[in-house]
């Protein structure tokens, strides 16, 4: 989707500062960091969002979610990191690709909204 920029990141058409990419997933770093570590975790296969998955994507979040763990591990965010996606406009959600946010170097206060 030539109109998605994450599409673009993941196929190396836009450039991003990445962490790490592999055959499913590509990381990298936010460019409006909201935390002193800040990474996106996005499908290199377009999906609009986590309510746009289907059963048949299980394999692939899991993959997204353990990709978010090594993004923790790489940065040595030891002390605790927040995993968060948003879903939809209303939830913040500014591009219709599915990312996680990794975000940590900071206290996360509660509740994060």
């Amino acid at each position: 989707m030539d109109d998605c920029i994450f599409c673009r990141i993941a196929a190396g058409k836009a450039a991003a500062r990445l962490v790490f990419t592999d055959d499913d997933m590509v990381a990298f770093h936010d460019v409006n960091p909201q935390a002193p570590a800040h990474v996106l975790v996005i499908p290199r296969r377009h999906v609009a969002s986590l309510s746009a998955a289907r059963p048949g994507d299980r394999e692939l979040l899991g993959a997204l979610l353990l990709g978010c763990a090594r993004v923790a591990a790489e940065l040595g965010l030891d002390a605790g990191y927040r995993v968060v996606t948003n879903t939809g406009p209303a939830a913040g959600q500014s591009v219709a690709h599915l990312h996680f946010h990794v975000l940590g170097r900071r206290a996360l206060g509660w509740p994060p909204g």
